[in-house]
This record gives structure tokens, sequence and C-alpha cells, in this order.
């Protein structure tokens, strides 16, 4: 359960991005975050990512108060939130596979425990045969791939996207969007911000309208 109550956020003395923020999403729910640029949907993604906590309001989130948790005991929380990032944030000087294993590897697994899951998922968002490239050697699309394939590699109980597909053409967005889908089966609650109608009218999925830092409306979407 993801409950946010009366959430606000500024940064700095500047006016509140979010204003009076309330929604429930379930457990194991997938969620749609819409609404036109400079609604506030990175901003209440990066609250939801435990990136940053509300100016006030209350957040509550992988059983826990988020205002009553200690600042010692967020880098554990966020270790079990999958993140993609809309400017990807791979590190250069490491390949895709190395990439995309880090999460593994700040667990603190041997890599014989988990070598074949990451070149599967490698494989899986079709960057098998780049797997040892570095990515300053990659085009957009494929770091958005590789940032995608590391969020997931851990199978999170919570997966946070912003604009996962707009780097990506459209068969390959369906093909991610197939990705999420059987991750969220499998339990993993997932919210993704997005502009693509396409991906929203196609899903079985929840909707969370922002606008001008509220929510304008919350609906189900079709999805089949």
């Amino acid at each position: 359960m993801i409950r946010f109550e009366n959430v606000g956020m500024r940064y700095g003395g500047g006016p509140e991005v979010l204003r009076d923020v309330s929604f429930d999403l379930p457990e194991g729910s997938l969620t749609f975050l819409t609404g036109p640029s400079g609604a506030g949907k990175t901003t209440l993604l990066k609250l939801i990512s435990l990136a940053e906590r509300p100016t006030r309001g209350a957040i509550t989130m992988l059983g826990r108060d988020i205002a009553e948790t200690p600042r010692t005991e967020l880098p554990a929380l966020r270790r079990r939130i999958g993140v993609v990032f809309q400017d990807f944030r791979l590190l250069d000087h490491l390949t895709a596979y190395e990439n995309v294993s880090l999460p593994l590897r700040i667990l603190g697994k041997p890599e014989s425990a988990w070598r074949a899951d990451v070149e599967e998922i490698i494989n899986w968002v079709g960057l098998g045969e780049r797997m040892h490239a570095r990515p300053p050697t990659l085009s957009g699309g494929e770091k958005q791939r590789v940032a995608i394939a590391r969020a997931l590699v851990s199978r999170p109980p919570l997966l946070v996207a912003d604009e996962p597909t707009g780097s990506v053409d459209p068969d390959m967005g369906a093909r991610l969007m197939r990705l999420f889908i059987e991750l969220n089966r499998l339990g993993t609650s997932v919210v993704i911000a997005t502009h693509d109608r396409g991906l929203i009218d196609n899903a079985d999925a929840r909707e969370l309208r922002l606008f001008a830092g509220r929510i304008n409306q919350a609906a189900g979407s079709r999805w089949t």
C-alpha cells in the first residue's frame, strides 16, 4: 500500500510544486501517472522513490510511515525500490552488464548467484549483443533499456519509472510494457509516469492524473 495524505512539496522558498495530494495505491497495483509538462509528475515520483521527503503531509509505503522513519534507515528502504530515471544515470566506466548488476552487487550477492538472471534480462530487452558495451557507445534507446533492466533485475517490491518508453520505438515500448506487466503480475507494485496514451489505453491499470500540482482525477484505464 502506498498512501499519500494531504502531501505538499516545495523546493526552498519557492511555490508548492505539489498541493494537498492524497491517494491510495494498493499493494501489487499497476498505476500510470499522467498530466501535462510541469504538472508535478517527476516530483511525485521522487517522493514515491524516497529521493525526497514532503514539505508537509504524510506518506506511508513499504509498511513504514516515511515521516517517522530515521534518515539512517532510508537507504535500506530505497534498495527495495527499482527506479528508471529519465536521464538514465548509468555509470560510463562500467559495461551494460556491470550497470545492470549493480543492485545485486550492492546487496552483496556472489556473481555466481545472479549472472544468469542479469544475462537473461539484458537479452530480454534486446541488448544481448551490447552486453559488454559501455554507455558512451550506446544510443539513447539502448541506454534506456539498460536503465530499465537495472531497475528490474532484483525484482523489487516497488518499481517507479519516469517516461520509460520515451527513447525507444513503439515495438520496443510495447515489449518493455509487457515486461512491466509481467513483473506486476508477480507481485511488484508499478508506478509509471508517461505521456504515451497508447500504453495507457491498452493497460488494465489505474491512472492518476496531475494538473498544476494536484490530483485532477483518479481512474481505471481499460487494460486487458
